[in-house]
């Protein structure tokens, strides 16, 4: 009787340990350089869709703040098959794909909400869903993450106000770097992570981020004037691993790309408002939020999308991707 009892009881350990590996076949890790922003609540919603429509076969692990690394990390671990999903600015995966830059080109978008309808148009979808391919990566969501803004030392009202400043920007390609060449200023592209303390101890003088990243990091301790770049966007992209996606079996891939989708509602919903509270939160705290004005936006415009054309004629498919966008954008206005 005791021998029959012992081998039931490994039995049904078994069957436990069997039926646990079967609930939860898979575990997804999310690296974001970001925290308490609308790529969160992305994260938090894709979470609970996923892990209920598959019946707990799918873990999703959000990790905010580079709490697995460095945004370049994270990207090649993407890449690597270590990470699944990583969420950094587009101007980082441009050494996987430089038609990821094509989305930072400024004046595409006229606003958050005109921005999401270009970015889900199922033509514009479908395009970008092959960039990365042949490096084993596809970008499942892009999105903006929020108004672009410039944080300094000295407050900017207008492009003659970059003249002789060390900048940081999202990214090392020339659509990043080559605008703000163009107004005079010194860009260096640097990962989220490690811009703070260089604006802190003066190695740069100013630095281009979302609205909610300057908040959530609270830039207002270290620098207080905030400016709007006109008609510019932070865009980033929630890169997957392709392999792992498949992986998956079609059920199960199908659930992720369903609920990634169903959670970008919230991108021009939840992330429009949390704009808001971001620029009074930095008002609150001492800090100023400046709107160039008029002839200041027009001057800044002209002078940053004029560098843009050689840049994109280098590559013939940016510049297709840079078309198909700007027709997107028209048909949405």
């Amino acid at each position: 009787m005791n021998t029959r009892l012992g081998w039931l009881a490994i039995a049904a350990a078994a069957l436990f340990a069997t039926a646990t590996a079967q609930a939860q076949q898979f575990t997804m890790k999310i690296s974001s350089p970001t925290v308490n922003d609308v790529t969160g609540e992305w994260a938090k919603a894709f979470k609970a869709g996923v892990e209920a429509r598959s019946n707990g076969k799918i873990k999703v692990e959000y990790y905010p703040a580079s709490q697995l690394g460095q945004i370049p990390a994270t990207v090649d671990g993407v890449a690597m098959g270590t990470i699944e999903m990583s969420i950094p600015a587009v101007g980082f995966l441009i050494g996987l794909e430089p038609r990821f830059q094509v989305f930072d080109a400024p004046g595409l978008f006229d606003s958050v909400v005109h921005g999401e309808k270009v970015l889900t148009d199922p033509d514009i979808r479908k395009r970008y869903s092959e960039f990365g391919a042949d490096k084993g990566i596809e970008p499942l969501t892009v999105f903006i993450n929020g108004p672009q803004m410039v944080v300094s030392h000295t407050a900017i009202h207008g492009a003659a106000d970059f003249r002789s400043l060390k900048i940081r920007v999202p990214g090392a390609a020339p659509l990043y770097v080559e605008p703000f060449r163009k107004l005079g200023a010194s860009p260096l592209s640097i990962p989220l992570g490690e811009v703070l303390p260089a604006l802190q101890n003066h190695t740069i003088d100013g630095a281009v981020a979302a609205i909610a990243v300057l908040v959530a990091f609270k830039y207002y301790d270290i620098a207080k004037p905030m400016t709007y770049l006109p008609g510019t966007y932070l865009l980033a992209a929630g890169i997957v691993n392709r392999g792992w996606m498949k992986s998956l079996g079609p059920d199960l891939e199908k659930v992720v790309r369903e609920e990634s989708a169903k959670a970008e509602s919230l991108y021009s919903t939840w992330g429009v408002d949390d704009a808001k509270r971001a620029a009074d939160t930095w008002q609150q705290k001492g800090g100023e939020v400046i709107t160039m004005a008029p002839d200041q936006a027009k001057q800044y415009l002209a002078d940053v999308t004029s560098v843009m054309p050689p840049i994109l004629s280098a590559n013939p498919k940016v510049k297709a991707d840079y078309d198909a966008l700007l027709a997107a954008a028209q048909k949405y206005r």
